[in-house]
């Protein structure tokens, strides 16, 4: 069942998806090479407590931690770990943040120190996927719309689109229906409405869009080694057109 939200409801996910935004302008300058992602995920939750916000993925489903930690090959899900990142590498920090009961989501890619051309290629790519998909995201559409135009876009500059991991609605709780899948035909699916609120988060790889699980049963990787990046908002389906409750402003 598609729950949609009131404009008071929605006014609190802001709320929760402008403390998000700020943490992550706040990881900006932390993610450096010498840093692990275990010191990431211990600021965050305590840059939440320190704001009277909880991390909602820890515990959903026995996660262990406050955000998933995602380098390279890894695709979405991985576990905060004690590596030091090096100077090249590409890490993605995803965080669900309850405040007072109301949720956001956002995932977001960063470059540790220089990358390759390739990696920033990468990055920009899905980065702009994103919004390419945002656009999509009005009142009439249909869903299929949202995932055409990332897929048309991604795969026109080279990149796959992941298929396992969709975007999905939120709020009450983490992961609502509809699911929002990265790809597909325009025309199809479920016709977007005033008050949904939901997350789209493409997910691009350099190579295959295949997937496999680690041993932990959470870390998602490519299947064939290539680099994964993702960037991801909670959107509003509004009169006005999508608005961004996690925008970092400055992006």
């Amino acid at each position: 069942m598609i729950q949609r939200k009131t404009n008071r409801e929605i006014q609190l996910m802001k709320e929760a998806g402008e403390l998000l935004a700020a943490c992550h302008k706040e990881l900006r300058a932390l993610i450096k090479p010498g840093v692990t992602t275990l010191q990431l995920d211990s600021f965050v939750e305590d840059f939440l407590e320190e704001h009277g916000a909880t991390p909602e993925q820890k515990g959903y489903q026995d996660y262990p931690f406050a955000t998933c930690a995602s380098v390279n090959d890894v695709i979405c899900h991985g576990f905060p770990n004690d590596k030091k990142l090096e100077e090249g590498d590409i890490v993605t920090v995803d965080m669900v943040v309850n405040l007072n009961g109301a949720l956001a989501d956002s995932a977001w890619s960063y470059a540790v120190g220089k990358v390759s051309d390739e990696k920033q290629l990468l990055l920009d790519t899905t980065k702009k996927s994103l919004y390419v998909g945002i656009e999509q995201a009005v009142i009439g559409n249909r869903i299929g719309d949202i995932g055409h135009a990332i897929q048309q876009y991604a795969e026109g500059e080279g990149f796959a689109v992941v298929r396992d991991f969709t975007g999905h609605g939120i709020g009450p709780t983490l992961h609502e229906e509809p699911m929002i899948p990265h790809f597909g035909q325009p025309g199809t699916g479920i016709r977007l409405k005033e008050g949904m609120v939901i997350t789209i988060e493409p997910m691009l790889n350099t190579g295959v869009p295949y997937s496999k699980i680690d041993e932990d049963g959470w870390t998602a990787r490519t299947m064939d080694g290539s680099l994964s990046a993702q960037y991801e908002h909670t959107i509003a389906i509004t009169s006005e057109g999508p608005v961004i409750l996690t925008s970092q402003d400055d992006e």
